[in-house]
């Protein structure tokens, strides 16, 4: 009496170990909400005593005991998942013992069959049904086949808890989990752009950081800048002291970027060495501040590296943000070719003007 499971966990884990706790409380309320449906049908046959202790044990004892039984077993999810089909196989039984009580007998396997299919899905319903089904066959055929199917005031009366309690507990955990599931989703959504190693911005993500600021630069009429910047001789650093320093330069790097840019900028990394801000409402001259800004707080790494950076700010020239993060390669490639350790401007496009005479290096 549970909603859905949490798989994939070593045994005792945390998870499992709330799992457990969930069932629980949902078993205690809807066995005990249960019995007192069934109660009242055993009062109307006037049931023998015995009956009435099982009941109890059933609805007040074994919510306790299967708690037990969970925590103390080496794989708790296993163990709820027994429990929950002698659950199944205890309400075939008192379907059989109510010789049929259409009201009672209905609602008892639509309940029974609602949490099991919030558990494990349609096929550990069918599990728990057929385990069901064949206690009901078993107590049925030795109780003598009994059958009486009319339902009295009292039985109504008795079973409303069982048909509006529970079933609005059962909505308060789906719903709870189904937030619990949405915020895990966003998590993950969130990881995913993300690069694993530096935690900045993946180029997917920065990729849409561009396109919005092209968009709205240019909607108001605003300044902008790209920087493009990648490590110089990265594979020498590699190939020479191993990739585990050429990790700690790319971190030291994103250090490095974090610490220069301001709030609304949005630095990341596109793969390899190669990295990229995307600088809101920024001229080309702050740019260059910006730019020297990383250039010093990457001279003070304790690892010692340069970096190349190409600046290209905005213009209503540009047909979209892939052109402008073109411009912004240009400008890195000729300072790479320039010497590297330096950075290059790319100046707004003249008319008669050629890519080469657009950039200029400082």
């Amino acid at each position: 009496m549970s909603m859905p499971s949490e798989t994939g966990k070593a045994p005792h884990s945390d998870e499992h170990l709330r799992f457990v706790s969930r069932i629980f409380r949902m078993r205690l309320l809807g066995l005990g909400a249960g019995c007192v449906a069934v109660g009242g049908v055993l009062y109307e046959q006037h049931a023998a005593w015995y009956w009435w202790a099982l009941l109890a044990f059933d609805g007040y004892v074994w919510p306790f005991l299967a708690r037990w039984l969970a925590r103390r077993s080496h794989d708790p999810l296993q163990a709820e998942r027994r429990n929950l089909i002698l659950d199944s196989m205890a309400g075939g039984l008192w379907i059989a013992v109510m010789q049929l009580n259409l009201l009672v007998s209905v609602l008892l396997a639509v309940m029974l069959s609602a949490d099991k299919v919030g558990v494990g899905g349609w096929r550990f319903l069918a599990r728990t049904a057929t385990a069901q089904l064949i206690a009901f066959v078993t107590t049925w055929t030795l109780l003598g086949f009994p059958f009486q199917p009319e339902t009295s005031m009292l039985s109504v009366l008795l079973s409303i808890p069982f048909m509006t309690v529970y079933p609005l507990a059962l909505s308060t955990v789906a719903y709870a989990l189904g937030r619990k599931v949405a915020r895990q989703n966003k998590y993950l959504e969130w990881l995913s752009r993300l690069d694993p190693l530096t935690g900045l911005p993946n180029r997917r993500q920065w990729d849409e950081a561009a396109s919005s600021e092209f968009i709205r630069a240019l909607r108001n009429d605003r300044d902008a800048a790209l920087l493009v910047l990648d490590i110089d001789r990265f594979k020498l650093i590699n190939d020479e002291f191993g990739h585990p320093i050429g990790d700690l330069v790319l971190k030291q790097l994103a250090g490095a970027l974090q610490a220069s840019v301001r709030e609304v900028d949005t630095p990341g990394r596109f793969g390899g060495d190669e990295f990229g801000v995307v600088l809101t409402a920024a001229t080309p001259e702050q740019a260059f501040e910006i730019a020297e800004r990383i250039r010093a707080n990457i001279f003070n790494a304790t690892v010692k590296f340069t970096v190349s950076i190409g600046i290209a700010g905005i213009d209503s020239s540009m047909e979209n943000a892939g052109e402008w993060i073109r411009r912004a390669d240009q400008a890195l490639y000729l300072a790479k070719r320039d010497g590297r350790n330096c950075i290059a401007r790319c100046r707004p496009k003249e008319p008669s003007a050629s890519t080469e005479s657009a950039l200029s290096v400082e």
